[in-house]
């Protein structure tokens, strides 16, 4: 549907910096939360599903979003999860033939408010000066001040915990039941690819909500286990926490993804922090020091373990750095069946380069399961 006339909308940052953009659709609505940007030039409708991406005000960078509709299956949970859009040219009109909808429909589904028109280069370039910071979008133009107000209540990212909002309300099981293996998975925040690449590696996963018990998850008697990615700050994430450590004790093997990664990291000693801006696109280049291979990565994370602090713990080695600013980006423990990443190897959307580390996973289990035997 083409709009002939679309309502005047801004985007006020919590510094007051303030850019001008107009509603998508017919609509009036303000959202708010953390401003942040996805260099993808694809994958819009897999980034606005993605758990890790809840409470946050999404600002795309490619100059058209929508021109190829969305799809059913292309959605990495069962909502959208930003909490609004802002873009450059919003595509009311899409060319794929095989798409279920157009991506404007796609978004109302999920009530989710969004603004174009904006010059997103310039907020853009703004923001990595600047860092990411809280933001509110909205129709409301004639009452600035009373937006600046409302957008100063709005907690930092920095301690929130925002896995909570995303976990499954109760466990849940996916694959196939006569799998070889099983595997259970914390649930801060899971990708739906990512079940599906455990699931087509023969394993039958048993998805538990954020807040179980290390107890609860052995009950299942699983072959190894898994932490998903997710929203927010690591930090807060106690009971996480505490089940990571008592999954180390067990000695069966652990992955962990972005969010998990993380955790996992705190379970070892190793202090987070939030980044000035995070890394979030599909062109991420990251140095495997196992190997010496580069890889292309798609990331999704706003902040990360301290290097000095994991350079120093007897118990874990660096396996993966990002090279754009030498984060940490994958790690390992040296005495048991433990590693982590910063990254998405299930990359929806992005690059397959490390797709490997779920072979990896399943080369650790099957070795495990071999000499349980």
């Amino acid at each position: 549907m083409k709009y002939t006339s679309r309502k005047k909308a801004l985007l006020i940052l919590a510094d007051g910096t303030i850019f001008h953009g107009k509603a998508v659709g017919d609509k009036e609505g303000t959202a708010f939360g953390e401003v942040c940007f996805n260099t993808g030039m694809t994958g819009y409708q897999e980034i606005f599903t993605d758990p890790s991406y809840f409470g946050q005000l999404m600002v795309m960078t490619n100059a058209h979003i929508g021109n190829y509709g969305a799809h059913s299956d292309e959605v990495e949970s069962d909502t959208v999860k930003i909490a609004g859009l802002i873009c450059k040219n919003f595509s009311y009109e899409y060319s794929r033939p095989d798409a279920d909808m157009g991506l404007e429909e796609f978004l109302d589904k999920s009530d989710l408010f969004a603004i174009s028109d904006v010059d997103t280069r310039a907020l853009v370039s703004y923001i990595r000066d600047n860092g990411a910071m809280n933001a509110v979008i909205s129709t409301d133009v004639g009452n600035v001040e009373a937006l600046k107000s409302k957008l100063a209540e709005v907690p930092s990212m920095e301690g929130l915990e925002l896995a909570s909002r995303v976990s499954a309300k109760e466990a849940y099981y996916y694959g196939d039941e006569n799998a070889g293996y099983r595997i259970s998975a914390l649930d801060i925040g899971i990708k739906k690819n990512i079940l599906r690449n455990l699931a087509k590696r023969d394993a039958y996963i048993k998805v538990f909500p954020y807040n179980t018990s290390f107890e609860k998850m052995a009950e299942w008697n699983p072959d190894a286990y898994f932490i998903s990615n997710g929203p927010g700050d690591p930090e807060p994430l106690t009971e996480a926490i505490a089940t990571a450590k008592e999954i180390i004790k067990t000695d069966k093997p652990l992955f962990g993804i972005c969010l998990g990664h993380q955790v996992i990291a705190l379970a070892n000693g190793v202090s987070t922090y939030k980044m000035h801006n995070g890394h979030r696109g599909i062109n991420h280049p990251i140095l495997n020091l196992l190997t010496g291979k580069g890889e292309i990565t798609s990331q999704n994370h706003g902040f990360a373990i301290n290097r000095e602090e994991t350079e120093k713990n007897p118990d874990l080695e660096i396996t993966h750095v990002h090279l754009n600013d030498q984060t940490v980006a994958g790690i390992r423990m040296k005495n048991k069946d433990v590693f982590s990443v910063q990254y998405h190897p299930e990359a929806s959307p992005g690059p397959h380069d490390a797709d490997y580390l779920f072979d990896q996973f399943f080369e650790v289990i099957k070795k495990k399961s071999q000499q349980a035997v």
